[in-house]
C-alpha cells in the first residue's frame, strides 16, 4: 500500500517502527513519552533532540529560534497576523490558490491587506512574476505561501524582499528541499505533511520579530513569550514524533540528499502525464509543485474509476481537493520512489485498457 494523502500524510516505517517500540517504555524509563511530565530530564532530552536536529538540517542561524506550538498552520493564518501587526497593522499577501486565499481573509481581521499580486484570474496556475508585484515598503511583512496543495503550484526561487520581513506558509514542502532560512523573517509549518501527526505547527522566527504582537494574543499564542520560555504545556508526543523523523531525515543524509530523490519522483510523475494524452496538467511547467502533483483526466468522466482501480491496486489518497477536483499524488519525503513507480505503471495500464476499449467499442 503507497498513501498519497496531502495530510495527514504517510511516514516512514522506520519512524513508526520506533515509536512502536518506545510506545510502553521510552529509553528504559518504564513510562511512555505520552506519560512523561513536561518539564522532566526525559521530556527535556526529547525537546532538546528534537531542537537541535531541526537546526541541524536547516542550518539555524543563530538569531533565529524555533518554536514548538500547538495548533495547525490554519490558526496560524490569524496567529501570524496577531504577533507581527502590533506596531503596524499593515501586511503584504501573493494570492497563489486556496491556502493563501485564506491566509489573506484571515488577516483581515487584524489590520490592512495588500494583496500585492495574484494569479486568482488564470484559475491560480502560476506564480505571479516577482517584477509585478505592487510591494509596499512600509507594510510589516510580506506573505507568501511557498507550496499550493490544492493548486500544485510552488515557488522554486523565493524572492528577495526588502525592507518588509519575508513570512512563509511553508507547510507542504517544508524539509522537502533546501530553503536558506536567512531569507525569511518567519516560517511556518504544520507537522502533517513531513513532520509527524497532526497537533503541531513549528514557527522559525528571527529574533528582531519577537515583540511586534498586537496586546490581544494569547499568552500561549505569543511568539516572544514562546521563545522566552514554556508559557504552557506542549504537545509533547507530537514533538516526539517530529524528533524521529528530523532523525530519520539525518539518516538519509540531510535535505539536499532528500531534495535530489523529491526532483527526481516528481519528474517521472510529470513525465508520464505530458506524454500521455489521456493526463493533463493545467499548471505553469516552470511552477509545478514538486510535492503535490496536481492533473486531471482529459475525460473527467472517468475519475472515479480511475480512484477506485487505483485503490484496488494500493494506491490510496489520490482525490485532488474539493475546491479543485481531479487527481492529486502527494510526493512528500517519506513516499519511496517504489510507491511512486507503482502509481506511474498504474497509469500507464489504465490509459492503455481505457483507449483499447474505446477503440473496440468505436
Amino acid at each position: 500500500m503507497y498513501n498519497f494523502s496531502a495530510g495527514p500524510a504517510q511516514l516512514p516505517k522506520e519512524v513508526l517502527s520506533r515509536a512502536k517500540e518506545d510506545m510502553l517504555d521510552w529509553h528504559g524509563s518504564g513510562i511512555s513519552v505520552m506519560e512523561m511530565p513536561f518539564s522532566s530530564d526525559e521530556y527535556n532530552e526529547i525537546s532538546d533532540g528534537a531542537y537541535n536536529d531541526l537546526s541541524k538540517l536547516i542550518n539555524l542561524p543563530d538569531d533565529y529560534h524555533i518554536l514548538f506550538l500547538q495548533g495547525g498552520a490554519y490558526a496560524h493564518f490569524a496567529l501570524v497576523a496577531m504577533n507581527l501587526m502590533g506596531k503596524n497593522a499593515v501586511a503584504d499577501y501573493v494570492q497563489t490558490g486556496h491556502w493563501s486565499t485564506r491566509a489573506i481573509n484571515e488577516a483581515k481581521r487584524y489590520g490592512k491587506v495588500n494583496i500585492v499580486a495574484s494569479s486568482e484570474n488564470s484559475g491560480f496556475n502560476h506564480i505571479p512574476d516577482y517584477n509585478q508585484w505592487k510591494i509596499d515598503p512600509s507594510a510589516a511583512y510580506c506573505h507568501i505561501t511557498t507550496n499550493e496543495t490544492a493548486n500544485g503550484v510552488q515557488f522554486h526561487n523565493i524572492p528577495d524582499i526588502h525592507p518588509a520581513p519575508l513570512v512563509a506558509d511553508i507547510t507542504s514542502d517544508f524539509l522537502t528541499r533546501q530553503l536558506d532560512i536567512s531569507q525569511f523573517g518567519l516560517v511556518y509549518a504544520s507537522a502533517q505533511k513531513n513532520v509527524g501527526p497532526t497537533g503541531l505547527t513549528i514557527v522559525i522566527i528571527h529574533d528582531n520579530l519577537l515583540d511586534q504582537a498586537m496586546d490581544i494574543v494569547p499568552a500561549v499564542f505569543n511568539y516572544g513569550r514562546q521563545a522566552k520560555s514554556r508559557v504552557n504545556t506542549p504537545s509533547t508526543y507530537s514533538v516526539y514524533m517530529a524528533g524521529l523523523m528530523f532523525s530519520w531525515l539525518l539518516e538519509q543524509g540531510g535535505i539536499e540528499k532528500i531534495e535530489q530523490q523529491n526532483i527526481i519522483k516528481a519528474k517521472s510523475l510529470y513525465d508520464v502525464i505530458d506524454n500521455d494524452d489521456f493526463y493533463l496538467c493545467t499548471v505553469n511547467p516552470a511552477d509545478r509543485s514538486m510535492a503535490n502533483i496536481c492533473f486531471e483526466l482529459t475525460n473527467p468522466d472517468l475519475a472515479e474509476d480511475f480512484l477506485d482501480q487505483a485503490k484496488e491496486n494500493g494506491l490510496l489518497n489520490l482525490k485532488g481537493h474539493g475546491v479543485r477536483g481531479g487527481i492529486r499524488a502527494s510526493n512528500y519525503n517519506a513516499m519511496p520512489i517504489e510507491g511512486v513507480d507503482s502509481l506511474i505503471d498504474f497509469m500507464q495500464s489504465y490509459s492503455s485498457n481505457m483507449s483499447q476499449t474505446k477503440f473496440s467499442t468505436g
